[in-house]
Formats: C-alpha cells, structure tokens, sequence
C-alpha cells in the first residue's frame, strides 16, 4: 500500500504561482482599462444614478 510521494515544497511553489496568476488576473481586471473605458462606465453609472433619482419621492417635512 504505497501512496504517491509529493514534495511539499514544490506543491507550495507550484500553489503560490497559481495564486499569483489569479490576483495578476484580478488586477488586469480591475486596472487593466483606458481611460475612455473608465469615462464610460462613470457616464453609464451617473446617467443610471439620475434616472433613479427623478423618480424618487420626497417628503415634505411636517411643520407645526
């Protein structure tokens, strides 16, 4: 009854680079755009923003 041998070190190595490639992902992701890109999304999320307040309700505050 003998299992595979596994050289822990290498396993370690082998796991660090894995995660280092998911978080370089990550970045490329979330920095990885031009800027018209970015002037994009904050002209998306601003139009969305407005749109969302014109149909909000106000309360008028009771006076006494």
């Amino acid at each position: 009854m003998s299992g595979d041998l596994v050289n822990l070190r290498q396993f370690r190595k082998q796991k660090d680079r894995r995660d280092r490639e998911a978080q370089a992902e990550q970045n490329r992701i979330s920095f990885g755009r031009t800027k018209a890109e970015k002037t994009l999304t904050q002209a998306l999320n601003d139009k969305a923003e407005k749109t969302l307040d014109q149909g909000r309700l106000e309360h008028k505050p009771d006076t006494e």
